[in-house]
């Protein structure tokens, strides 16, 4: 039992980036070019350009609630996490989400606000104690 309790249990942070990798890795090892560019276009979407990282991490996180994707909420909020957003911004980003999409988008962001929680102790950087 005591051995049980010194386990590290992985947070939903890195059960979702472990399996998001993993199965990245399976879909791009069958060298679809089509579904390479997709990725390759999401990728470079959200890089600096007339918008800064963060208003587009941010728009990416509204849309994402407002089609009630966990995955893509999930992928956003560490896009905003990494950027530096506040959560402060990501909350009235994610207030506006709801706005628009209704009350089915609640527990999304239910979920979101958790996930957020947990991304909180880590650094932008991928280590722990922010």
């Amino acid at each position: 039992m005591n051995a049980k309790k010194n386990l590290k249990m992985p947070n939903q942070v890195e059960e979702f980036n472990a399996y998001r990798a993993k199965m990245n890795d399976k879909i791009l090892a069958d060298d679809n070019k089509i579904i390479k560019r997709i990725f390759n276009i999401d990728t470079n979407a959200y890089k600096a350009g007339h918008l800064d990282v963060q208003t587009k991490e941010l728009l990416g996180l509204v849309a994402s609630a407002v089609l009630r994707c966990d995955d893509c909420i999930k992928y956003h909020l560490e896009g905003c996490f990494k950027a530096g957003v506040s959560k402060e911004k990501v909350m009235e980003s994610l207030s506006i989400a709801t706005l628009v999409g209704g009350t089915i988008v609640i527990p999304h962001l239910r979920r979101a606000y958790e996930y957020w929680e947990e991304l909180s102790p880590l650094t932008p950087e991928g280590g722990t104690e922010r």
